[in-house]
């Protein structure tokens, strides 16, 4: 991760007060807004603005504000559950991987166009290095690509000495 940029380094030059900017991010990201929504609200505040400026805001500092979000987010725990099913999204089907722990806290998850080994591998990359440590144990709901991933051979390998606990698929029981 990178540094991070002090705020007036951050706002300088904009021709917009900070404080508009971040609150036009924000609800943007948080809510479901268009960007001419906001424009809207922005103009009952006595702000004239293109939904385009806001669209540049969003793209500009939404990484940004997401590098400083995640410096307090909570860890999650040690314990990762893992499955894997498919959505679709705007005509198409895509395969979603995902991880939460014990408390239903979010790890991380990860849209792939394929479900192969190679995207499980990818998907845990993604959350190892979102959580910058390795689960203690790994539990799979849907066995899929991750039984290769794992090895279901030798029973108890995953990232680093994770264990593979079980594979609750209705399929496969066996561990």
């Amino acid at each position: 991760m990178g540094k991070l940029k002090s705020v007036e380094e951050l706002f300088k030059g904009r021709h917009f007060d900070r404080g508009i900017v971040i609150l036009c991010v924000r609800w943007y990201l948080r809510f479901k807004l268009s960007l001419r929504d906001l424009v809207e609200m922005m103009a009952e505040r006595g702000l004239s603005m293109a939904h385009t400026t806001i669209m540049r805001w969003v793209q500009r500092y939404a990484p940004e504000f997401e590098k400083r979000w995640r410096q307090f987010a909570r860890a999650v725990g040690q314990s990762w559950l893992v499955d894997e099913t498919y959505v679709k999204i705007r005509v198409e089907w895509r395969y979603l991987y995902r991880a939460v722990d014990r408390a239903g806290r979010t790890v991380d998850f990860r849209l792939s166009p394929k479900r192969d080994v190679a995207a499980a591998k990818a998907f845990f990359r993604k959350a190892i290095k979102s959580q910058q440590r390795f689960p203690r144990t790994i539990t799979l709901v849907s066995c899929g690509a991750f039984c290769g991933w794992c090895g279901r051979e030798r029973k108890n390998s995953g990232p680093r000495g994770s264990r593979c606990v079980t594979c609750s698929s209705p399929t496969r029981r066996a561990v």
